[in-house]
């Protein structure tokens, strides 16, 4: 796994390319490592990503989103409006990084 820290969130990447694994390692890793934190998952490198495979992220999206920070998907060969409103998912890292932005203005606001 590719990790790359920023000031106020953190990049996930698989190198392996296999996204089942990834996202079951996601899930125990998440609540653990990066409790806490805002995560992005960045899903570029896999341009044959289904929908059925972006759903695998779902259960871990929500525990993450649970407790108050952002979890924001970056992938851009899913049609975004197969993709459940639970979940966010942008085509790019300056819009992932933005939604994080939008996340914690708001948080900061009390919504």
């Amino acid at each position: 796994m590719k990790i790359s820290n920023h000031k106020n969130f953190v990049v996930l990447e698989d190198e392996m390319d296999d996204v089942k694994k990834f996202a079951s390692f996601l899930e125990f890793q998440i609540t653990k490592k990066y409790k806490g934190q805002n995560v992005i998952i960045n899903l570029l490198n896999n341009n044959q990503l289904s929908l059925t495979g972006l759903l695998l992220f779902l259960n871990v999206s929500n525990l993450h989103r649970s407790t108050k920070h952002s979890f924001v998907l970056i992938n851009d060969t899913i049609n975004p409006d197969d993709i459940p409103s639970e979940m966010i998912v942008v085509p790019t890292l300056q819009e992932a990084e933005d939604i994080i932005e939008m996340e914690e203005i708001e948080r900061e606001l009390g919504f």
